[in-house]
């Protein structure tokens, strides 16, 4: 028998995602500021496209808070 679909902590899981997301993107910027000079073109490149890559999905995450705080509220 399949598990009922638990939703309830999903927003909060989310957002600890986001988060999570956030601090990484941060601390990739903040290396870049003081090693940027110091790194190989390709190791800058990979930075800048996993930061590209944080970005999308921070707002990917945060349409799923929306959805889910809209199925939350229709229950």
């Amino acid at each position: 028998m399949a598990k009922p679909d638990n939703r309830a902590d999903n927003v909060r899981k989310l957002q600890e995602n986001v988060q999570n997301t956030l601090k990484n993107l941060d601390e990739a910027e903040e290396y870049l500021d003081e090693h940027a000079d110091e790194i190989s073109t390709t190791e800058l490149n990979d930075i800048k496209q996993k930061n590209a890559n944080r970005r999308e999905s921070i707002a990917g995450f945060r349409e799923e808070i929306k959805d889910e705080a809209a199925h939350q509220r229709q229950q």
